[in-house]
């Protein structure tokens, strides 16, 4: 490698930082056209309600292109990172060699300006040569030489390795990827390709269990990381309690559309839960992308989504890093991706409804949890199997969303409804709790305890709704789930409530909602007439 020492002794990396940079200019070139389309064009026809034929196959069109757009962002970012490296790993190789080479001259060699050879050093004068000493005084004074040139060796080796290295990388990149819909699925596997040279080590990726440790893990990396983890893993970071709302939005809907655009891709093939899942992922797609042009504390932030059993999905209404106030409403029975509408339309009611009561200028964020296997309406619904297996993840959860808060501590509201009373329930008896400054349930089954000091929350916190004709409060509380939280003896605050049924406790313009609004707010709830 003679001709390659010459090279890197004096190599100026200019160009290739000028490279780097450009790439990088480019990728976000490419982002912000991508966003700026689901902002000022997707959404807003969305949010508009653009509906019929043309609007299917111009949603589609859309959605492809926003697509390809982000296909060619990740691509644009891996060029850019694989060139990062390469210059990282040159600049090492560089120093070393120059390292290397002054080393040896001030041990008094010489080195060869055009192959790097390192020529022994004369310690003794040659007429001496007949001298017995001669030969052991030159061994020792040119002990070292084999080092100088190993060490020259190995920078030279380690900047042809890094060279190759990088060019496999780039030769991996499909650019006929980029006008393709299944393109997003290969751009992530590039990006896990790519990760080893990059030295970024997906087994460095928190494993979820400890919010706090995950928080620390994320404000550690340099933004090149950040966006190279965004890149690779979608859906592991995605589903990270700890890291920042946008952080996980951002990391869910890469993973959601690529889940979408494959489901796009077989659509003729289908079977019954893929066809469930792709018309379900895409109506919380549609109606993600409606809030998106619209006032930032009605823009929605994916935090969770799966298509296990009946699906699951975590959305928030409002920023829950930045709220003052924030709850989560963990729904019951029979909840599922298929009417997650439903969910969606009561967290922007809550969030309404404690806006009113709020000081001016406090953000109010609410959650929709629905990240456990609600059961039916058959014998599960009678059993705390289901709560149980899903406690700690809620816990998780709530720990998260404090991890993850800046400034002021918010105040902290979880709203637990039907067997979702039994999960909060289950989730705040267990563990370090949720949490929370409040819990309110409503047409509760029972909360999985005797009492309510059985649980963290403070009973003074603890609020406990019931409409007079709900046939699960008033008819299965006490039975299997715990005692009835209702009963005054349980220890809990009653909430007066106005509606009726089991699903009517956020009716526009009840005292119910109205309750629910002021707790969120940190205020107690208004007494009812009888009070």
């Amino acid at each position: 490698m003679p001709e390659l020492f010459a090279q890197l002794f004096r190599q100026d990396f200019a160009e290739l930082d000028a490279a780097t940079a450009s790439w990088k200019k480019l990728a976000k070139a490419f982002d912000d056209t991508q966003r700026g389309s689901a902002k000022r064009v997707t959404g807003p026809l969305h949010k508009a309600g653009w509906a019929g034929v043309s609007a299917h196959y111009g949603f589609a069109a859309m959605e492809a292109t926003e697509t390809k757009l982000g296909t060619a962002e990740v691509n644009a970012r891996l060029i850019a990172t694989i060139l990062q490296a390469l210059g990282t790993k040159m600049r090492d190789a560089q120093r070393n060699l120059r390292n290397a080479v002054a080393d040896a001259e001030a041990a008094g060699h010489k080195v060869r300006e055009d192959d790097g050879w390192v020529e022994p050093k004369q310690a003794v004068d040659p007429k001496y040569h007949n001298d017995p000493d001669y030969a052991g005084l030159q061994r020792e004074a040119n002990s070292g030489l084999g080092g100088f040139r190993a060490r020259i060796d190995a920078a030279v080796e380690a900047a042809k390795t890094a060279s190759q290295t990088a060019a496999d990388a780039l030769y991996q990149l499909d650019p006929f990827d980029l006008d393709k819909r299944y393109g997003g699925a290969h751009a992530q596997e590039d990006a896990a390709r790519v990760a080893a040279y990059a030295g970024i080590d997906p087994k460095a990726i928190p494993d979820g269990k400890d919010p706090q440790r995950s928080k620390d893990w994320w404000a550690g990396l340099d933004e090149e990381k950040r966006q190279f983890y965004l890149a690779a893993y979608p859906e592991r970071l995605g589903a990270l309690d700890g890291l920042p709302a946008p952080v996980r939005d951002e990391a869910n809907r890469s993973a959601l559309d690529l889940r979408l655009n494959d489901y796009a891709l077989r659509e003729g093939t289908l079977g019954y839960h893929d066809r469930y899942n792709y018309r379900n992922l895409t109506t919380l797609k549609d109606r993600l992308e409606k809030t998106d042009s619209g006032p930032p504390d009605k823009q929605m932030y994916l935090l969770g989504y799966g298509t296990e059993k009946d699906g699951r999905a975590i959305v928030a209404m409002g920023n829950p890093d930045t709220a003052r106030h924030t709850a989560v409403l963990v729904p019951g029975t029979d909840n599922q991706l298929d009417n997650y509408g439903g969910q969606l339309d009561r967290i922007g009611k809550l969030q309404d409804s404690a806006r009113k009561s709020v000081a001016p200028g406090e953000e109010v964020a609410v959650i929709s949890w629905m990240d456990y296997d609600a059961p039916e309406i058959d014998g599960s619904v009678a059993t705390p199997g289901r709560a149980h297996a899903g406690e700690e993840d809620l816990r998780d959860f709530t720990h998260g969303l404090r991890a993850a808060h800046q400034g002021e501590r918010t105040h902290l509201t979880v709203i637990g409804h039907s067997y979702g009373s039994t999960m909060t329930g289950a989730a705040d008896a267990g563990g370090r709790g949720l949490d929370a400054d409040d819990v309110v349930v409503v047409g509760s089954p029972g909360l999985t305890v005797e009492r309510a000091n059985q649980l963290h929350v403070n009973p003074q916190h603890l609020w406990v709704g019931a409409a007079p004709d709900d046939r699960v409060s008033n008819w299965t509380s006490g039975a299997t789930l715990g005692e009835d939280p209702k009963d005054p003896a349980f220890g809990a605050q009653r909430m007066h409530v106005d509606t009726e049924g089991h699903s009517g406790y956020w009716n526009e313009g009840s005292r119910s909602l109205d309750n629910q609004g002021r707790i969120i707010a940190g205020l107690k709830p208004r007494p009812g007439p009888s009070n």
